[in-house]
């Protein structure tokens, strides 16, 4: 059946001839992959450890306040469940996501100095020792890169972590806002009340990381070598991402261990006045010796849960992001 005239004529009307692009005009090129251990490559990396690092904190902040809540006030709740009711039913989900703020803040921020200078510091530390010493103490290179970058991670992290506690664990509101607890400490401490946690957060945090990038890296090794058949180049995106996930929350677990009693020591802190003339470091070693042995490793059934939750998510954003 041939179309009628006027519907040619219209077609006619609007159809325009195919005109190559001139020489002056630039082709579409799809982008190139981003180089390894270029500028990009670094900045990608912080990116990612933005997403992976706030999102994830952000989502375990119930968890991460009712341990802070046992580590301050012992027998405060019978366990983390009792903890989920009682703060439920007095304070709704807002109450169980006291704190949010500072920790997305304060954990992007982190993440953003953990994850990219890990990276950036294991090319610069390989490039230094070179080819032959980087592959022999490939271990040792993992270690020093990340306690170098969880170094500077922990100083963009300490005063939203300050914040974070004082709004978890005071027995009375602490802020109505997260400007009003930024003004709040600022007015009562100056700049030291957002620092003065920075020495027991870089010893909690330091070996955690160290922990956790080390283990993450030889267990993925472990999996691929004795677990399954082939290289991991051969293995799906989605199979790569499985076993990220798996070494991660394997890791998680020994870093809440390793880093717990300066966890506790750093809930604490935040919330023990310092006499005048006191040093932190003297009202550390006070802390240390009312809670005893056992007192610093209140609260580490919920942490081991929580950071093995974490740590695996974390991988599996980040290196879904990379």
């Amino acid at each position: 059946m041939i179309p009628p005239t006027e519907t040619l004529k219209a077609f006619e009307a609007v159809r325009k001839p195919f005109i190559a692009a001139s020489p002056a005009e630039k082709p579409f090129v799809a982008h190139a992959p981003i180089e390894i251990n270029s500028p990009r490559y670094f900045y990608t990396c912080a990116a990612g450890g933005v997403f992976a690092c706030g999102l994830t904190h952000f989502l375990m902040t119930p968890v991460d306040m009712l341990k802070c809540r046992m580590q301050v006030t012992k027998g405060m709740y019978s366990g983390v469940f009792d903890g989920f009711k009682k703060v439920a039913s007095a304070e709704g989900i807002r109450g169980l996501y006291l704190g949010g703020t500072p920790t997305l803040i304060g954990y992007s921020l982190q993440g953003m100095g953990k994850y990219g200078f890990y990276d950036y510091f294991k090319y610069l530390f390989a490039k230094l020792a070179g080819e032959e010493n980087a592959a022999k103490y490939k271990t040792t290179l993992y270690l020093s890169a990340s306690a170098s970058a969880e170094f500077i991670a922990d100083t963009m992290l300490c005063p939203m972590e300050a914040l974070k506690v004082k709004m978890q664990t005071s027995t009375t509101p602490f802020a109505s806002s997260f400007l009003g607890g930024v003004r709040k400490i600022n007015a009562a401490e100056g700049i030291n009340g957002f620092y003065k946690g920075l020495a027991p957060l870089w010893m909690r945090q330091i070996p955690y990381t160290m922990v956790k990038f080390a283990t993450f890296e030889k267990t993925v090794e472990a999996i691929y070598k004795h677990l399954l058949s082939k290289p991991k180049e051969q293995y799906s995106k989605v199979q790569q991402l499985g076993v990220t996930a798996a070494a991660g929350y394997f890791a998680g677990i020994f870093c809440a261990i390793v880093s717990h009693p300066a966890d506790t020591l750093v809930s604490k802190l935040n919330n023990v006045a310092k006499a005048e003339g006191e040093s932190t470091g003297t009202v550390a070693m006070r802390i240390l010796k009312d809670l005893g042995f056992a007192g610093v490793w209140a609260g580490l059934g919920p942490r081991i849960f929580m950071i093995g939750t974490l740590t695996a998510l974390q991988w599996l954003i980040y290196d879904s992001f990379k």
